[in-house]
């Protein structure tokens, strides 16, 4: 079922884009290529339970959604010492063969309509760039919606022994109406012996449609590990994926999700185990209350030459209403006999024996319900290695508890 929603998109508008990047030739017909690209694709795929399609991606506007000359947002980008973090121009004019290289080398650029959309309309782009031998921490980037739409596109790249912790946010303007429409890729190339931690924070207003894959590929004994908190949005499809190429290569997914009012969340965790000795480790904790409703997907594919491979997957979802809704499709696919790996997936209610216990003591329903909740995060926010992003999901996590 292909999809055919790009009426208003042209030609001319994508070469006008790349035009005020200064981009070279490759790279527009690479955006040419993908807008060409719309009419064959197909959506990103979405969890079927006996019955039911969960999420409807289909039936978005995007002809309304979509207007690829008027991108506004405010971007502040932070770097720290022996690192590059540049906007898309500077990069292509800094390190143009870098970006040759690396640019739609994790993420096939046509895997999806979406994919491609984005990959033909970003309007910007921040490139960070880790030479070997160099360890950073703090490096932010930090993104405020201000049009109808905004495609924006990251990419990371890390030589030998290198470190970097990298910390992205999304928001919306205050003075933002209407329905809108906010895409984001993220590639992530790991050098060997390196290690990338990307937490990604997404606070958009409950009035846009979220779309963002991130994937990332980790080489010989690097790391790459992702944290991935949602919040806002109307209807996040969130994929965050690693593919392990290199031998004794790790990763590690952490996500949170806390969901109210009609607030849809489609969350997937996926792992490639391609080579020998590699470790992964998902861990996802999500809350839903009123008509809030997620799906899950979590994958470990453990490839035939990846032997000696541990990957361990866990899924949680709390329910604090009886009109939310939650499914959970947790994978396992091994392909060989010497892997250890394991996964688990709950749905369920407060506990009314622990909901009894507070409330004997003297702590009224609501305070009860709103620590039993708190508490319920603890397992997955003690997995987040960066400090502000797991102070700042926890103030966000009272906020939201505050509005109940």
């Amino acid at each position: 079922m292909s999809t055919q929603v790009h009426a208003n998109l042209t030609r001319e508008q994508v070469e006008q884009i790349s035009a005020d990047l200064g981009e070279p030739e490759w790279l527009l017909e690479t955006r040419l290529d993908a807008l060409a690209a719309l009419e064959d694709l197909d959506m990103p795929k979405v969890i079927r339970t006996p019955g039911r399609n969960w999420t409807n991606l289909y039936d978005l506007d995007f002809e309304s959604f979509v207007d690829p000359l008027n991108a506004a947002q405010d971007k502040e980008r932070v770097s720290a010492e022996g690192v590059e973090v540049l906007e898309w121009s500077e990069a292509v004019d800094a390190h143009e063969d870098l970006v040759k290289e690396h640019f739609g080398s994790v993420i096939d650029p046509q895997s999806n309509y979406l994919t491609a959309l984005s990959t033909a309309l970003f309007t910007d782009g921040t490139v960070v760039y880790v030479p070997e031998k160099v360890d950073a921490e703090d490096v932010k980037v930090r993104t405020t919606m201000n049009s109808q739409s905004l495609f924006n596109y990251t990419l990371v790249v890390t030589e030998k022994n290198s470190s970097v912790t990298i910390l992205e946010r999304q928001s919306t303007g205050d003075e933002m109406e209407g329905e809108r429409y906010y895409s984001g890729l993220v590639e992530v190339a790991a050098g060997e012996n390196s290690h990338v931690q990307y937490g990604s924070l997404q606070n958009l207003d409950e009035e846009t449609y979220n779309y963002t894959l991130k994937r990332g590929t980790a080489d010989t004994y690097a790391t790459v590990n992702w944290i991935e908190g949602n919040i806002g949005s109307r209807l996040t499809k969130s994929e965050v994926e690693t593919t392990l190429d290199g031998d004794g290569s790790e990763s590690q997914i952490v996500g949170a999700f806390f969901g109210h009012n009609d607030q849809h969340f489609d969350i997937n965790s996926r792992v490639w185990h391609k080579a020998e000795h590699t470790t992964a480790d998902l861990v996802t904790r999500g809350v839903l209350d009123d008509k809030a409703r997620s799906v899950y997907e979590g994958v470990q594919d453990v490839g035939r030459d990846a032997w000696d491979t541990s990957s361990y997957q866990r899924e949680n979802t709390l329910m604090l209403s009886d009109e939310s809704e939650a499914d959970a499709s947790p994978k396992l696919i091994i392909n060989n006999h010497d892997t250890e790996a394991s996964h688990s997936a709950t749905v369920g209610q407060v506990d009314a024996e622990e909901l009894f216990y507070m409330t004997s003591r003297g702590v009224d329903p609501q305070s009860a319900k709103d620590m039993l909740v708190e508490g319920f995060f603890v397992p997955v926010l003690d997995e987040v290695a960066v400090d502000e992003l797991r102070d700042d999901l926890e103030e966000l996590i009272a906020a939201r508890l505050a509005q109940r």
